[in-house]
């Protein structure tokens, strides 16, 4: 099956002379459609600066950042617009991600402003169904996000990606800033609407135990090289590089059952992508 995302010996630098600096060094790495991609790595790897570069908000200094098959960095900021719809992005902090002025309905519907073919009435029904594919009441719509939990806010945050029905959504630590209990249940809502939607997930994380838990393949960024990339079992299981040996040595330890489901689910998405 052909890459929905393929980053193609990608290279990306920051200042000028003494300054410069070489955030992503040769980089080639693809997401496929329907599956769940987990870029691991420390802060300052170069992860979100990878994320960036597909939503055209850093400059690439050579390669090539391919979405279903044309290159991006070429395109102009009108075609790009146009594409704005198609790559959606779900933030790490859910109280920062939504305009406390606005409410949920305002701001959800934000990500339809440009279809000028909707009427006002068709966003709102539109708010309201996603709403509840995201576990949440049709009356939510009329508040604002001072009334919500950060799992909630987040819950919301989602639903604002997916209302344009996007082919990929990035989720940049997307549940790093939640509590242990409310971030799984967003894992597992994010895996529920990738099944139902057949969505492709790029997952950008520190943590390992999100991976594992969630992901179908990994890659793991070191100081702006990818330095292994696998099968998520395969890598946790027989790593080759040194420093993924020393992120799943620090690691916790997965729940039994959490692991099994999560080999469940990515042998299910495996069989489906090969398809």
């Amino acid at each position: 099956m052909s890459a929905l995302v393929e980053f193609d010996r990608l290279t990306v630098e920051y200042g000028r002379g003494r300054k410069l600096k070489r955030v992503l060094h040769d980089v080639s790495l693809d997401v496929r459609p329907g599956e769940a991609l987990g870029l691991i790595g420390e802060s300052g790897s170069g992860k979100t600066t990878l994320s960036k570069t597909l939503l055209g908000q850093v400059p690439v200094t050579s390669g090539r950042v391919l979405f279903d098959g044309t290159d991006i960095t070429r395109l102009s900021a009108r075609d790009r617009r146009g594409l704005s719809r198609r790559i959606q992005v779900v933030f790490q902090n859910p109280y920062s991600s939504l305009n406390p002025q606005r409410t949920i309905a305002q701001s959800v519907g934000e990500t339809l402003a440009t279809d000028t073919g909707l009427t006002r009435q068709e966003v709102r029904r539109r708010v309201l169904e996603m709403l509840e594919q995201v576990g949440l009441s049709p009356d939510a719509a009329d508040k604002f996000p001072a009334a919500f939990s950060g799992g909630q806010r987040q819950r919301i945050a989602i639903a604002r990606a997916l209302l344009p029905m996007p082919d990929l959504v990035i989720c940049d630590e997307a549940v790093s800033a939640l509590d242990l209990s409310v971030q799984a249940q967003v894992l597992n809502l994010l895996a529920d609407l990738q099944d139902r939607l057949g969505l492709a997930y790029l997952f950008i994380t520190h943590d390992l135990a999100v991976v594992r838990h969630f992901c179908h393949r990994m890659a793991v960024l070191k100081s702006g090289r990818i330095v292994e990339t696998g099968q998520t079992g395969a890598v946790c299981a027989q790593p080759r590089h040194d420093y993924t040996r020393t992120l799943l040595a620090s690691a916790p330890v997965a729940d039994p059952d959490a692991q099994a489901a999560a080999r469940a689910r990515r042998h299910s998405v495996a069989q489906r992508t090969m398809a």
